[in-house]
């Protein structure tokens, strides 16, 4: 690592590729809730995060592992789980008083149809009110998973998508 007087070393989340610096400022000035979605190659993880002085406090959460419990036998990782898991979020946020916020979607990229953007719009259908352009989202075909029930025989995704939807919606209402 370069040394001397001029040489400004990064914070380590920086330097470990963890955390915008400028990114965070901006959306920690907009003085809102954070709506953070994570993802990975097999879940999808939102949270309702509020700035804090002693640092940042979660105030509630959902995952798209806790599908099962309504009935989802799919896999995790997919758009119908992150839609369905922004479904489950958005209820959860509105049951406990949460109606605002903004999105953070961290070092993820982002890219039109993606699977950040289906849990927004999860969301979105439950009543919350996030700043979006809506023609970001996924459309309704690939989030039921019709395109995969199409090359897939076996697959009865978007029967299980209607299914779990419906279970959701029954257990806020």
């Amino acid at each position: 690592m370069a040394t001397g007087p001029r040489y400004k070393v990064p914070f380590r989340r920086r330097r470990e590729g963890r955390t915008d610096y400028h990114q965070r400022l901006r959306l920690l000035l907009s003085d809102e809730d954070r709506v953070v979605v994570r993802k990975s190659s097999n879940n999808i993880q939102i949270q309702l995060i509020t700035p804090g002085q002693d640092g940042d406090n979660v105030i509630l959460s959902a995952s798209s592992n806790k599908l099962e419990k309504y009935g989802y036998e799919e896999s995790t990782g997919n758009t119908t789980a992150a839609y369905l898991t922004g479904l489950l979020f958005g209820l959860k946020a509105l049951d406990e008083g949460y109606e605002t916020g903004v999105l953070d979607i961290g070092l993820h990229s982002s890219s039109t149809g993606s699977r950040i953007y289906a849990s927004l719009k999860g969301m979105v259908d439950a009543g919350m009110d996030i700043p979006h352009n809506p023609s970001i989202f996924p459309s309704d075909e690939r989030i039921r998973g019709e395109h995969v029930a199409e090359y897939v025989e076996s697959s009865n995704l978007p029967e299980q998508f209607d299914a779990t939807k419906e279970k959701i919606y029954s257990e806020f209402s």
